[in-house]
């Protein structure tokens, strides 16, 4: 699966190194600015190289990754693996955000038991279509 590239397309990559499902969704993920190479903002085409630094924000968590190798083709998920190393400090953020989500209490839309009225519904339409 890995192979002697000297570099391979961001997006490619991280299809490859499984952070995505399809290459569309990182392409659009590298278009929309979740993704990062070296501290700057990447395109889809721009190549990564061993040892560059990748960003990836998924939601709330954030993956500080090296790169360790390269590959334009994906494989299992124990050859992904080996594709790029966390670092430390955004295992240890990661963990952190992940116990705060979990201690944190449910979201609340309505508060009175069963389904909204109309007029209830109405009402929240207001309250979060409007800024």
């Amino acid at each position: 699966m890995t192979g002697p590239f000297e570099r391979v397309r961001l997006d490619k990559w991280l299809w490859a190194a499984r952070f995505f499902k399809t290459r569309s969704d990182a392409t659009a993920a590298v278009d929309g600015g979740k993704v990062e190479v070296n501290g700057d903002r990447a395109k889809p085409a721009r190549p990564v190289r061993v040892g560059d630094e990748v960003r990836v924000r998924e939601g709330p968590f954030e993956h500080v990754l090296v790169v360790r190798a390269l590959a334009e083709r994906r494989g299992s998920a124990q050859v992904a693996a080996t594709l790029y190393e966390e670092t430390p400090a955004s295992v240890a953020e990661r963990a952190r955000v992940a116990e705060r989500l979990r201690s944190a209490p449910p979201p609340v839309l309505y508060e009175r038991g069963g389904r909204p009225t109309k007029k209830d519904r109405r009402a929240l339409r207001r309250l979060f279509d409007e800024p």
